[in-house]
């Protein structure tokens, strides 16, 4: 019979039943689970057979049961058997044919079941102990594997939070991240990390959640997490100043400069009005150009807006500094824009 249905042949009868070890491995647990739940064969009320040796009858007697609970009768066969050392005895243990596999049917020697259960730290004992373990649910380690999986994800969200707030609070004041000296030695490891140490201080639970064995990409403290959240409050500021801008017109406001590794970039500003009136201008983005002619930075400046899904008819009016790639009235950025979008009037 194929193994998916091992579940028919669980038999209440241990004579008629198939050995555990005949079961493919992937459902040994389960079937030994049912047959636990099932309980042993105990049929209390049966007409037991009689068996005459040397003339005298012997029979089974029920009431073996209430002293022996691993005791099984099989009414098929007329015999005894071990509950317990069916689920877990090994073939090689002495004793296996006898109780397990052909059974048992001396009924007049009742120390002879004693002598099967033995001492503690026995084959019996340890099947006993086996059958207990795996009735016990919240010791099995599915259970403990989910129970850590679930602790796991709760204190990365609690470090997790950590990092975040500490961001937001840095940004909000417009400090820097990152120290000189991030080393464990450091009297003083840059904003990020002093502010998470002081946050964990006076939260018990990040700071139980943080522990004192975890890598840096556990805790969440690596210059590469902060650069994600940062990034990530980016995104949520831009489609806050996105939603308020909607399909309305802005202005557009640009400035280019170089950094200090001497590399070009270029500033972009949207100025607008709200819903409520109030005129707001917002940063949304620095691009790096390779070049500083304004049919690039007009490129760029597409590149851009496209990215905000934003178009270039919306913009109704721009301002740029004085430098004739800005503002120059032929070729400057101030005219490629303005013949794609007649009413965006430069100002400087």
């Amino acid at each position: 019979m194929d193994d998916i249905n091992w579940e028919e042949e669980i038999k209440y009868d241990l004579g008629l039943r198939k050995q555990i070890d005949d079961y493919h491995p992937n459902h040994r647990e389960s079937v030994r689970r049912k047959y636990l739940e099932n309980r042993p064969c105990q049929p209390r009320t049966l007409d037991f057979p009689v068996t005459y040796i040397g003339g005298t009858p012997r029979r089974f007697v029920p009431e073996w049961f209430d002293e022996f609970d691993w005791l099984e009768y099989s009414e098929s066969k007329d015999r005894e058997y071990c509950f317990c050392c069916f689920l877990f005895r090994d073939k090689k243990d002495a004793g296996y044919d006898a109780f397990i596999k052909n059974g048992w049917n001396t009924f007049y020697k009742k120390d002879r079941l004693r002598v099967h259960e033995g001492d503690v730290g026995g084959a019996h004992y340890v099947a006993m102990k086996k059958c207990d373990d795996l009735l016990q649910r919240n010791q099995h380690i599915d259970v403990a594997f989910h129970s850590v999986s679930e602790s796991s994800k709760k204190n990365y969200l609690t470090r997790l939070n950590g990092s975040i707030d500490v961001a937001r609070i840095l940004l909000k004041q417009g400090l820097s991240f990152r120290g000189h000296d991030e080393s464990k030695e450091s009297l003083n490891k840059g904003n990020f990390r002093e502010f998470r140490n002081f946050t964990a201080e006076q939260n018990s639970a990040l700071k139980k959640a943080i522990g004192t064995n975890r890598s840096d990409n556990s805790l969440l403290i690596a210059p590469e997490i902060q650069r994600d959240i940062v990034h990530c409050f980016a995104k949520e500021v831009l489609h806050a100043i996105l939603e308020e801008i909607g399909d309305d017109v802005f202005c557009l406001l640009v400035d280019e400069s170089r950094d200090v590794s001497w590399k070009e970039q270029m500033a972009v500003v949207l100025r607008y009005v709200d819903k409520c009136g109030i005129v707001k201008e917002r940063f949304v983005g620095l691009v790096h150009v390779t070049e500083t002619t304004s049919t690039h930075l007009k490129s760029a400046i597409d590149a851009l807006l496209s990215n905000l899904k934003l178009s270039l008819k919306q913009v109704c009016g721009q301002g740029y500094d004085g430098a004739s790639n800005m503002r120059g009235e032929f070729n400057g950025l101030q005219s490629l824009i303005l013949r794609e979008s007649s009413s965006a009037y430069y100002v400087h």
